[in-house]
C-alpha cells in the first residue's frame, strides 16, 4: 500500500488495486488498514456502492457505528434495491440495537434476493432479539415507514393490549428477571466477558435493588425508582444476550437452541457437535456470494457437501434437508458465474430431494430457482412451467406478486401480450393485497407493457401514470425517467392510431358503396337491353306482322 511522506494514504494506484488489497486486509483482520485502502478506492469513485459496503463492514467490526451506517446508506443512493447495502444497513441497525427497523431492511433484502440465506437468518435473530428485548412481537411499536404490512398483524393486537407508560413490573416479568438472574450466576465469567465495563454498571444496579428502602421512593418523574432501577437491569441483561449472539465463542446455549429447532428438539449437544460447524459454514457460504466471491462460495458449499454425505441421521437428523439446502447453496453460486447448466442441475437435485421427503418449503425455493435459470437462458415457456406449478405454494400476497410478475414477463419476451397482461394484473392485484409500494411500481409498468403490445394505448398511458406515481414516492429517479419515456412513446401510439383512423374515415366517405355501383351498372345494362341502337330500327315493321 502506498504512503506519502506524512504518512497519510495517497490514491496513488488504480481503484480496483486498493480494492483488492483492502479486502485482503479484511479477510486479515486488518480493518484499519483496509479502511484505508477503501478510502483511496473511494477517491478515485466515490458512489462505488460496492466499495462503500466494504468499508462499512470495516467500521462495523470496529465498533464505529454510525460511521458503518454512513456508508452503508450511501451504498444505497442511487439503487436503493442494492441487495448487498440493505443486507449491511441491517446489520449494522442490529449492531446499534435497533432491532425492529433491522428487521425492516432483512425483510427487504429478502424480497430483492429471497434465495440468499443470510436474509433469512437475519430476519430470525432480529425477531429473537426482538423477543429477549419486549417479551413477543405483538408489544412492538414500530414507525410506519416503507413497507410494513408484514407486521400490521402484530400492530392489532399491540393496540388491543397497550400497555401504560408507568407501571409497576408484572409478576411474569419478575419471574423472568428473577430466572435471567439465576442464569447469569451460573455463567458470571461469560456474562462478565461479554458486558465488559457495563458488568460493574449492573452489579451495582443489582446493589440498589436490595435497597428496599430506595426502590419504594419516586423519582422526580413520579415513576418508580425499582422500576428504574429493573429497566436498567434488563437493558444489560438484552445487551448481553445481543453480544452473546454477535460473539459465537459465548453462544454455546444459542447454539444448541438453534440445533434443536431446525434439526431436532431430542437430540443432546456433544462436544464435537456438528451443528456449530454446519451454522457457521452456512453463514461463510452465504456471506461470500454476497460479498461478489460466488467462486469461493460454490468451493466451500460442495466441501461441505461432501462431509455431509458422509454423516448419519444421528449425527445429523433432517440431514437431506440439509443436503437439499447445500445444493441450492452451490446453484445459486453457480448462476453468478454463468455456469447455468451445471446450475439447473444443482437446483434439480433440491427439487429432487425435497419431492423425496416431503419438504414443501424447500420445494418451493427449488422451484424458483429452477425458474430463474431457465429465465436467465432464454427457456420461457419452461420457466413459465416450474412457476405455474409453484404457485399453489406460495403463502404470502409478497411471493405471489413477484412470482406472476416473472410468469408475465416471461410470456412478454415469447411476444404473447394477453397472457402477460393476465399474469400482470394479477401481479397488481397481490401487490396491493400486500400494501407494497415497489412491487405495485413493478406490476404497474408489466402491465403498461403488455397492454402497447396489445395497442391499447389509453390503458396503458394510465397503468404508466400509475408506475410513475409509485416511483416518486420511492424517490426512484431512474425509473421515474424511464416511464417517462415510455409514456412518451404510448402517448405518440395514441396519436397514430387517432391519425390513422382519420385517415380510414376519409377514405371510407370518399369511396362509392359498392352496392350502389352494382345496381348502378344492373340498371344501365337494363336500359340498353329495352332501347333500341336507332331510330330507323325502332320504327322498322316487324316481317311477320301484315297489319
Amino acid at each position: 500500500m502506498a504512503y506519502d511522506d506524512e504518512g497519510d494514504v495517497g490514491p496513488r494506484g488504480t481503484y480496483i488495486g486498493y480494492l483488492a488489497e483492502g479486502e485482503q486486509l479484511y479477510q486479515k483482520g486488518e480493518y484499519r488498514k483496509a479502511i484505508d485502502c477503501y478510502t483511496c478506492s473511494l477517491k478515485i469513485q466515490p458512489t462505488e456502492k460496492n466499495c462503500l459496503v466494504a468499508r462499512s463492514k470495516c467500521y462495523l467490526k470496529l465498533g464505529k457505528l454510525d460511521l458503518a451506517l454512513k456508508d452503508a446508506e450511501d451504498s444505497l443512493k442511487q439503487d436503493k434495491e442494492f441487495f448487498r447495502g440493505l443486507y449491511q444497513k441491517a446489520e449494522t441497525l442490529y449492531a446499534m440495537g435497533d432491532f425492529e427497523f433491522a428487521l425492516v431492511y432483512y425483510h427487504r433484502g429478502y424480497r430483492q434476493r429471497p434465495e440468499l440465506q443470510e436474509f433469512r437468518l437475519g430476519i430470525q435473530k432480529a425477531q429473537e432479539a426482538i423477543d429477549n428485548s419486549v417479551g413477543s412481537p405483538s408489544s412492538v411499536k414500530l414507525e410506519t415507514k416503507g413497507d410494513l404490512s408484514y407486521f400490521k398483524k402484530q400492530e392489532d393486537e399491540s393496540k388491543k393490549t397497550k400497555p401504560k407508560v408507568h407501571i409497576m413490573l408484572s409478576k411474569r416479568d419478575l419471574r423472568q428477571q428473577k430466572e435471567k438472574e439465576e442464569i447469569g450466576a451460573r455463567s458470571e465469567k461469560t456474562v462478565r466477558k461479554l458486558l465488559g465495563r457495563l458488568y460493574t454498571d449492573r452489579a451495582y444496579l443489582a446493589t440498589l435493588l436490595k435497597d428496599e428502602d430506595l426502590v419504594s421512593g419516586n423519582s422526580r418523574t413520579g415513576m418508580k425508582l425499582r422500576n428504574l432501577i429493573m429497566g436498567g437491569i434488563t437493558y444489560l441483561d438484552t445487551r448481553t444476550e445481543f453480544w452473546r449472539q454477535q460473539k459465537p465463542i459465548y453462544a454455546r446455549d444459542r447454539d444448541r437452541r438453534l440445533m434443536q429447532q431446525k434439526w431436532s428438539r431430542n437430540k443432546k449437544s456433544k462436544p464435537s457437535d456438528p451443528t456449530r460447524y454446519i451454522l457457521k459454514s452456512l453463514d461463510e457460504i452465504d456471506l461470500m456470494l454476497t460479498h461478489g466471491n460466488p467462486d469461493g462460495s460454490c468451493k466451500k458449499a460442495q466441501h461441505v457437501l461432501k462431509r455431509v454425505e458422509q454423516w448419519t441421521d444421528e449425527d445429523v437428523p433432517n440431514r437431506h434437508e440439509l443436503i437439499g439446502n447445500l445444493y441450492s447453496c452451490i446453484g445459486n453460486a453457480q448462476i453468478e458465474m454463468e455456469q447455468m447448466e451445471a446450475a439447473l442441475q444443482s437446483q434439480k437435485k433440491d427439487l429432487e430431494i425435497a419431492e423425496k421427503y416431503d419438504l414443501l418449503e424447500a420445494k418451493s425455493r427449488a422451484m424458483d430457482n429452477i425458474g430463474r435459470v431457465y429465465a436467465r437462458i432464454g427457456e420461457f415457456q419452461k420457466a413459465i412451467d416450474i412457476w405455474v406449478e409453484k404457485i399453489p405454494l406460495a403463502k404470502s400476497s409478497l411471493e405471489k406478486t413477484w412470482l406472476f410478475h416473472e410468469i408475465g414477463r416471461c410470456y412478454l419476451e415469447l411476444r404473447q401480450p394477453e397472457e402477460a397482461l393476465n399474469y400482470g394484473e394479477k401481479s397488481q392485484a397481490a401487490a396491493e393485497e400486500a400494501g407494497d409500494v415497489e412491487w405495485q411500481l413493478n406490476a404497474s409498468v408489466l402491465v403498461a407493457q403488455a397492454e402497447v403490445k396489445l395497442q391499447d394505448y389509453q390503458s396503458a398511458v394510465t397503468n404508466f401514470e400509475k408506475a410513475l406515481e409509485r416511483a416518486k414516492l420511492l424517490h426512484n429517479k431512474a425509473a421515474e425517467q424511464a416511464i417517462m419515456n415510455a409514456l412518451e412513446d404510448a402517448n405518440r401510439g395514441i396519436i397514430q392510431q387517432l391519425k390513422t383512423d382519420r385517415e380510414q374515415t376519409l377514405y371510407d366517405e370518399s369511396e362509392p358503396d359498392a352496392e350502389e355501383e352494382d345496381n348502378a351498372e344492373e340498371e344501365q345494362g337494363e336500359q340498353s337491353f329495352l332501347t333500341p341502337e336507332s331510330p330507323e330500327e325502332a320504327q322498322e315493321p316487324d316481317e311477320n306482322n301484315e297489319d
